[in-house]
């Protein structure tokens, strides 16, 4: 049995969520789901993420709970059919982690996202010479460093949600001290500012540097990318990204805290004239 990917588990507990609120058991919804084939275990599995939904039972089951909100419904049936879906990403099967088509897969559905990041600039705005840097230089194992040309590729990628017909909403909270990477030769540093400054010009990308000597903010935890669906916030997922794992948030509190803290950061962030200005400024510095 594969692992469930985090598209699944997104779908198992909203499921779950609305037959507690409900109050229904699993056994009172399989007598309502009898003519569907609905039983007890294949509910349970549904909600667990331990097997993949069917659309015509997902149908079924928002039928029992009464959910009638037609973007709503459309949204979850759009998850379940994505569910087996093959994505570009699926040429690139050995070089990537699960986890790691896990976020490509959320990046191709969102609509928008809200990401902050300290030593790095966000893979979506990266350049090829910055990405290689990049994942050069944080690759922990062999098989890494074997495949960091093909990983390169994905990065690059991934990007079109930023230019497609329906672009994504990106905004992109940097910490200054990504702005000054000492890893990278001027050159490389330079074009990555100047694709900065580029990317700031589309109308759904928005950039502001939180400068250094910004009083305590949560962001000092840690960096996090939020993604979000459409006008279901209760769909949305945190995605956080260590040295050797990622972990995903899916619990609508523990979302909507994260959202509260990119809030507080967007407050204490230079506006987005400043932010340019302060790029510019940057990208001049470096200079051969």
């Amino acid at each position: 049995m594969s692992a469930p990917t985090v598209r699944r588990r997104r779908l198992g507990s909203k499921l779950r969520a609305f037959r507690d609120e409900a109050g229904f058991t699993l056994e009172e919804v399989a007598a309502k789901g009898a003519k569907q084939k609905l039983n007890p275990p294949k509910i349970s599995r549904i909600e667990s993420a331990r097997t993949a939904a069917k659309a015509t039972d997902v149908e079924a089951l928002l039928d029992i709970y009464g959910v009638s909100d037609s973007d709503l419904r459309a949204a979850l049936l759009t998850l379940t059919r994505e569910g087996s879906k093959r994505g570009w990403w699926h040429s690139y099967k050995g070089a990537l982690s699960p986890l790691y088509e896990d976020l490509i897969s959320l990046e191709a559905e969102a609509s928008r996202i809200s990401t902050f990041q300290y030593g790095l600039i966000p893979g979506l705005l990266q350049t090829a010479a910055y990405a290689k840097e990049a994942i050069g230089s944080t690759a922990m194992t062999a098989a890494i460093e074997n495949r960091v040309d093909a990983l390169v590729e994905v990065r690059l990628a991934r990007q079109v949600v930023l230019t497609r017909d329906e672009p994504l909403e990106l905004w992109a909270v940097i910490h200054e001290s990504a702005l000054k990477a000492t890893f990278l030769n001027t050159a490389t540093m330079r074009d990555q500012l100047q694709r900065l400054i580029d990317r700031a010009l589309l109308p759904n990308v928005s950039i502001q540097v939180l400068p250094d000597g910004t009083a305590l903010h949560p962001g000092v935890t840690g960096p996090f990318t939020i993604l979000g669906f459409a006008e279901h916030r209760d769909l949305d997922v945190v995605h956080l990204e260590s040295l050797a794992d990622a972990l995903y948030v899916e619990d609508r509190e523990r979302v909507q805290i994260y959202g509260q803290g990119f809030e507080r950061m967007q407050a204490a962030a230079l506006s987005f004239e400043d932010s340019l200005a302060l790029i510019a400024e940057l990208k001049d510095a470096n200079h051969e």
